[in-house]
């Protein structure tokens, strides 16, 4: 009798155990009792200090919050596959969330597939996927590539240029942000006399945009637009090489797009709020995390023009 009574009392112990674990693994995406949130953020590359101010403003909110664990992983260029092993990365070192900025809009829908099977919620800040997410924070970058273009046909009046070609410097053909900002630009030009170029991509690098600048040039255009960081520094690089008249606008902030404008070899640069990105994404994150809702799909972040006279 007593040896039934063991057994009966084991078997119990085992079946409690196992529902105990069988629950730990049922709620191991919601952080809570299992500790801090884990929580990723996943940019294009880590060349532009746009990325670096995305970094800083998740950190901050991170800090903020104190129960997550924050991670910053990237390529270190701009290459879908690259990047989709960052994804991976992240869902094997157990994600709960993570901020991406996707590369590409279809490119990763495999890779975001897994992460959601995964429990993991996902959060676009800066360039969305062809992918559902909690919420995207970022840019109106159609509406901000007009901005450059007006801002460039107002420079093109005041020197009495009525036609001419002008070029564009970009990075891919697929990236969803830089392709709106490009659609804005050229939709600022429609009917205004001026021939837009073929699009010249330069994956966002530096050297490779001056190059393609620098072509631009010899062809004899009145203007160039730079359709991020590394577009806009390579542009205005390859103005100051030639010590031309050419007008040049870009996209983004940082220390040598900013030297550029005070040294005249850059007109303006359509500044976005990076930092907003980063910081309100992580506060997104976390918060359906904890199982709230969030109110708006898409928190447009901001942009501001940079010009000599406003620094």
């Amino acid at each position: 009798m007593k040896k039934k009574l063991l057994a009966v009392v084991l078997t119990f112990v085992l079946i409690v155990g196992v529902v105990g674990c069988a629950s730990n693994t049922g709620t191991s995406k919601q952080g809570g009792e299992e500790g801090n949130y884990k929580v990723y953020l996943i940019t294009m590359d880590q060349m532009d200090q746009h990325w670096v101010t995305v970094d800083q403003g998740a950190k901050k909110a991170a800090q903020e919050l104190g129960n997550v664990d924050y991670t910053w992983l990237a390529p270190d260029v701009k290459d879908d596959a690259k990047q989709i092993e960052s994804i991976n990365n992240a869902i094997a070192g157990g994600a709960h969330a993570i901020l991406l900025a996707a590369n590409g809009p279809t490119a990763v829908t495999s890779a975001l597939k897994e992460a959601e099977a995964e429990g993991i919620k996902i959060v676009y800040v800066d360039s969305p996927a062809d992918f559902p997410a909690v919420q995207t924070l970022a840019t109106d970058n159609e509406a901000a590539g007009k901005t450059a273009g007006e801002e460039m046909l107002k420079a093109l009046a005041a020197k009495g240029i009525t036609s001419g070609k002008i070029g564009i410097v970009n990075v891919n053909a697929s990236t969803a942000s830089t392709v709106a900002r490009e659609k804005g630009f050229r939709a600022a030009f429609e009917g205004k006399g001026f021939e837009i170029l073929q699009t010249q991509y330069g994956d966002g690098d530096a050297a490779k945009s001056k190059d393609i600048a620098a072509n631009y040039i010899t062809e004899g255009v009145v203007g160039i637009f730079g359709g991020n960081e590394g577009s806009t520094v390579g542009t205005g690089n390859a103005i100051k090489e030639a010590g031309g008249e050419v007008i040049g606008v870009g996209f983004d902030k940082s220390d040598t797009i900013l030297q550029l404008i005070k040294e005249g070899h850059l007109l303006a640069t359509m500044s976005q709020n990076p930092d907003v990105m980063g910081y309100e994404g992580m506060k997104t994150a976390v918060k359906v995390l904890e199982g709230n809702t969030v109110d708006k799909a898409y928190v447009d972040t901001g942009v501001s023009v940079i010009t000599k006279d406003s620094l």
